[in-house]
């Protein structure tokens, strides 16, 4: 009973406001360019809402930049590590969903549609928790799809990074790191797909992901565009 207790206490108190509290230390030295604001900006302006998609691999600077963008909701898996970022997010003002697209999705999408018509935003991690690397889930094409908004690939890039020994090898900048926080086009998703229209539309938004960092990323190998950009 103790131990259960001591474990909840560091899942719910210790880990979240712990691990927030460092993220934002970090992240404030921090030089942050936005580039291609408009992407997101016009929806927003417009009146519209928006499905924010990124890899897991990079959404590390993005946690502090986007707790000042309120409302957002994400969809976070109902696993004991879950909770724990589901603590984190909730500390940070954003509103966890649970679920996912193995376990409780539909609940999930039903509660997210509901959001959304309060004013939400949705923030998307496409190929999380676990991987494959990269690899868009339905989760994302069914959301964008069942709420009828516009997804906005947002992507992070930082010129010198920790890389971790994990399924993705997770990327954090290092203190005092140029980092860049760019828009994709948005991509709207038709309600009716066809046949392997899911599939296709799955592909497509990977793809652009995957341009869209690589093109990115290919900055801090140009002078001229770093100092265009900051």
């Amino acid at each position: 009973m103790i131990k259960k207790i001591f474990r909840r206490f560091l899942y719910y108190y210790v880990f979240p406001y712990g691990g927030l509290f460092l993220v934002r230390l970090l992240s404030a030295t921090y030089r942050i360019r936005i580039v291609d604001p408009d992407n997101e900006q016009a929806i927003l302006k417009a009146g519209g809402q928006v499905v924010y998609a990124s890899w897991h691999q990079r959404f590390f600077p993005g946690i502090t930049f986007f707790s000042q963008r309120k409302p957002i909701a994400i969809m976070i898996s109902q696993s004991r590590d879950g909770e724990m970022a589901a603590r984190a997010v909730h500390i940070m003002g954003w509103r966890a969903v649970r679920g996912s697209s193995s376990h409780g999705g539909g609940q999930a999408l039903d509660t997210i549609k509901k959001l959304i018509g309060q004013g939400y935003n949705i923030g998307h991690i496409v190929d999380g928790p676990q991987g494959p690397f990269g690899t868009v889930k339905p989760g994302l094409i069914r959301i964008a799809q069942y709420a009828d908004l516009p997804i906005v690939p947002t992507i992070t890039s930082g010129q010198n990074v920790w890389v971790f020994n994990s399924w993705d090898r997770f990327m954090v900048p290092k203190p005092f790191s140029r980092v860049i926080i760019r828009f994709g086009s948005p991509i709207h998703v038709p309600q009716d797909l066809g046949h392997n229209g899911f599939e296709q539309m799955q592909t497509h938004v990977a793809q652009a992901l995957k341009q869209l960092y690589a093109d990115t990323d290919a900055v801090w190998r140009d002078a001229q565009r770093i100092k265009a950009i900051f």
